[in-house]
């Protein structure tokens, strides 16, 4: 699983290893990943709103290439069945193709372009059609001919139509059926063909953010931005029927803030919101045996270490993105148990904030058990500092 931050920052967790963080790429101040996807022979491609195309290089850790996408910043990005044809839908309102090659990506051709920009994009199984969602509608268009074969205004029913409708997320399922989140708190099922509206499921108060389809196509995850995601089945009207209707099945509370990412894995619901929590909620009726696996996991605080202790001379340095803080732990003179509070003598002291120099985000630091040497390194760049107490007074010198 690969999952992209606000500042950049991608990391990727290793499934069978027990949800092991494996790997952290660094952020950058010019790169936003608003969507990541993975194309054939596990590469990861990340797009963002500066209008970039990144290949991610997996063994070095670092971001590989950038192509220019052409059409301003990229709001999102989707890998076709195979993993060898990538869309992206700008600001501009195009959506273009690149065919993923050795050693990167190649532009291939513009699709129909209609004004407003594509937030969201989904393929076809089979690669025939691709859907793109923007603000009041939708549109599917046909990759071979590159046209708009059916525009769908998705806020035509609606009470709420003097505002403006944003669908936040889409998926073209095999049978032909689109399914669209919105910002009205929908989850909608249309048959393109036809253009009319087959179900409608009203799932918050608040607006669909993401939106994810199991292999099977029998269940749907969605994150809105209340903190709660709901799951969707397709299940039989009638016992042993063969007519089946879409029902919204279970709901959860796992987040504080928006659901931003969904995913859909064959055991779990996997979710990520802007509480900077990933959680990990498995189907309990796929899993045979109660176990280890049947645990939900919330991932709450970073699988590496952002804070270092100079026991000696009593100091911590926290690690934020783009600088460093070196404090001076407080003291106190009583005693007393595990587990008491006491009152300090001396309260904690906030000696100096080290600014990192460039748009590379810092990757890790430390500060030696004497506490006189700090040192922090990015992607490209290691920096060295001497570090001076006289009192009062701190005193940095680059070394």
């Amino acid at each position: 699983l690969a999952l992209a931050r606000t500042d950049g920052a991608v990391e990727v967790y290793n499934f069978a290893a027990n949800y092991f963080q494996e790997k952290v790429i660094p952020g950058h101040e010019l790169r936003s990943v608003e969507s990541l996807c993975w194309a054939v022979g596990d590469r990861l491609f990340g797009a963002g709103l500066s209008g970039e195309i990144t290949e991610y290089d997996l063994s070095g850790l670092s971001a590989a290439r950038g192509v220019d996408g052409g059409g301003g910043p990229i709001w999102s990005m989707a890998a076709n069945g195979t993993g060898t044809q990538l869309a992206i839908g700008c600001e501009d309102g195009s959506v273009k193709i690149f065919q993923v090659v050795p050693g990167g990506i190649q532009f291939e051709r513009n699709l129909d372009r209609r004004k407003g920009r594509v937030l969201c994009l989904s393929w076809h199984p089979s690669d025939t059609h691709i859907v793109a969602g923007s603000i009041d509608f939708f549109r599917v268009i046909d990759v071979t001919s590159g046209q708009t074969v059916q525009r769908i205004m998705v806020n035509h029913h609606a009470e709420k139509a003097k505002c403006e409708c944003v669908v936040w997320a889409i998926a073209l399922l095999s049978s032909g059926t689109v399914v669209s989140a919105d910002s009205f708190g929908r989850v909608q099922f249309w048959d393109w063909e036809q253009g009319t509206l087959a179900e409608s499921h009203t799932v918050s108060t608040s607006a669909v953010l993401s939106l994810a389809v199991s292999e099977k196509e029998d269940s749907i995850v969605v994150g809105t931005s209340t903190g709660a995601t709901y799951q969707l089945q397709l299940l039989p009207v009638n016992l042993g029927g063969q007519e089946k209707r879409w029902v919204r099945t279970k709901p959860f509370q796992f987040h504080s803030h928006d659901v931003r990412a969904v995913a859909h894995s064959p055991t779990a619901l996997i979710s990520g919101g802007l509480d900077a929590q990933l959680v990990i909620r498995p189907l309990m009726e796929k899993i045979q045996k109660k176990g280890y696996d049947a645990a939900l996991r919330k991932f709450t605080f970073p699988h590496r270490r952002l804070v270092s202790c100079a026991r000696k001379a009593r100091l911590l340095l926290f690690q934020f993105s783009q600088y460093l803080e070196l404090w001076r732990l407080g003291s106190t003179e009583e005693t007393g148990k595990d587990g008491e509070v006491l009152s300090l003598c001396r309260m904690p002291e906030h000696l100096v904030q080290l600014k990192s120099k460039g748009p590379e985000h810092i990757y890790c630091s430390c500060v030696s058990p004497c506490g006189t040497w700090v040192g922090y390194s990015t992607a490209s760049r290691f920096q060295l500092y001497r570090v001076r107490c006289d009192g009062d007074s701190v005193s940095l010198r680059k070394v």
